[in-house]
């Protein structure tokens, strides 16, 4: 399983200290009991650690209707939202999709369709569990700003959680992504939000509690403005 770029640090780190220890204990043969009782308890550490940086290779759906929207993370839908402002869409009304991800999920983010990155808006906050509500409006968050090929605007928001401690971001103003492409990650637990303008147009396909799929999960379509 192809680990991400994202988690070098962790799991590079994991992986230095975990293949000596092993050795340690299962080579020498002066141990008063067998070394692998010490050697699996390793494993299995740095195997959870790999785990949660896996980057699984995705089969991007084609020939998709245009507008429509793909999961931007692994994870279950906590929450559909009809808002009457958002920075995301200038002000305007939107709907919010919003996706939990267990430390269990990918973490890997990814592009709902083909976009330009406009802006980023971080704001500092809390850390609190990312499954309640009030996390969603109080934790640590990073607005990515985007807008359709014709201009129009709609965003995605990473949302940090209990233990979630470090957004991932690396894009830039000025960006272009293809639908499904992997543009960034949180990680340990958090919330990926979807927001879409013109909820009233928005052909929502996912309910609460559906579990979703990053770059693959149908969660809505939009008709290009003007349609």
């Amino acid at each position: 399983m192809p680990l991400t770029r994202y988690g070098i640090r962790e799991w590079g780190l994991a992986t230095v200290v975990a293949v000596p220890l092993i050795l340690l204990f299962v080579l020498p043969d002066w141990y008063p009991f067998p070394g692998w009782i010490l050697a699996v308890p390793v494993a299995v550490g740095w195997f959870a650690v790999a785990a949660f940086f896996r980057d699984p290779i995705r089969r991007i759906p084609r020939g998709l209707d245009a507008g429509t929207m793909l999961a931007p993370a692994d994870g279950v839908i906590s929450a559909i939202e009809h808002v009457d402002a958002h920075e995301a869409t200038d002000g305007k009304p939107a709907v919010v999709l919003r996706i939990f991800l267990s430390v269990l999920n990918v973490h890997i983010n990814r592009a709902p369709c083909a976009c330009t990155v406009q802006g980023m808006i971080y704001r500092k906050g809390r850390f609190l569990n990312a499954q309640t509500e009030e996390s969603a409006k109080v934790n640590e968050s990073n607005v990515i700003l985007l807008s359709f090929p014709d201009g129009e605007r709609f965003g995605m928001r990473q949302v940090s959680g209990m233990i979630a401690r470090c957004i991932v971001c690396p894009l830039q103003e000025g960006e272009t992504l293809e639908q499904g492409q992997r543009w960034g990650m949180i990680k340990f637990g958090s919330t990926t939000e979807l927001i879409l303008p013109r909820p009233d147009r928005v052909d929502v396909r996912i309910a609460v509690g559906d579990k979703v799929r990053g770059g693959r999960t149908i969660m809505a379509v939009l008709p290009p403005a003007g349609d």
